[in-house]
């Protein structure tokens, strides 16, 4: 008994830790849109951005609607990094999908992920702090954290619904041309915008 109470005083603790830039990403181990397990060391000597979503929140249809985020999704593909979407949604909470929807959904908004991951139980996004969707983090190819925050500068603001978002300040795109560059991500840390995530 007092082995599972420290065991969940622990995972809670892990859980309320915020990854920090610099620090090695966390790994972990989810199923993917085929059912297939899809681990984060797999992917170590290519940089990998993280994508929490959330297919019904309006922030993340504003971004797949407008084709930005498939863009960016391209643009990082044409580069050799690995992009994987993840879903934290609980079942019975918004955005929850099974791996048949995952496909079905990366076919009807072209989308271009490596994979879609399902994390039901919330444990990832937990660790990771996920906090909106969308909420990206990018890792570098030795496995550290090098950005979190928001996909760009718009922020929960009238803009993003206004502006043509290609025209916004893209931070995922920044810290990837930074770091391919050999320079510092200028901007590590920002705040993400968007809808909670359903844990």
């Amino acid at each position: 008994m007092k082995i599972k109470i420290l065991s969940l005083m622990l995972l809670s603790l892990l859980s309320a830790a915020s990854v920090k830039n610099g620090d090695n990403a966390p790994s972990f181990n989810l199923l993917n849109q085929d059912n297939e397990t899809v681990s984060l060391e797999e992917f170590k000597g290519k940089k990998v951005v993280l994508e929490w979503t959330n297919h019904d929140c309006p922030f993340v249809k504003r971004h797949y609607d407008s084709n930005n985020m498939q863009n960016l999704q391209r643009d990082m593909k044409n580069q050799d990094i690995v992009w994987l979407s993840i879903v934290s949604s609980a079942k019975g909470k918004q955005g929850h999908i099974t791996s048949t929807e995952a496909k079905n959904l990366t076919s009807s908004r072209k989308a271009e992920p490596a994979h879609v991951l399902l994390d039901t139980d919330g444990d990832v996004g937990r660790m990771y702090s996920a906090k909106t969707t969308p909420h990206m983090f990018l890792i570098d190819e030795t496995g550290k954290m090098r950005y979190q925050g928001a996909i760009d500068n718009l922020g929960n603001t009238a803009a993003l619904f206004m502006t043509d978002l290609s025209k916004a300040k893209n931070y995922v795109r920044n810290a990837v041309s930074q770091l391919s560059n050999g320079e510092e991500v200028k901007e590590a840390k920002t705040r993400p915008y968007g809808c909670s995530v359903k844990y």
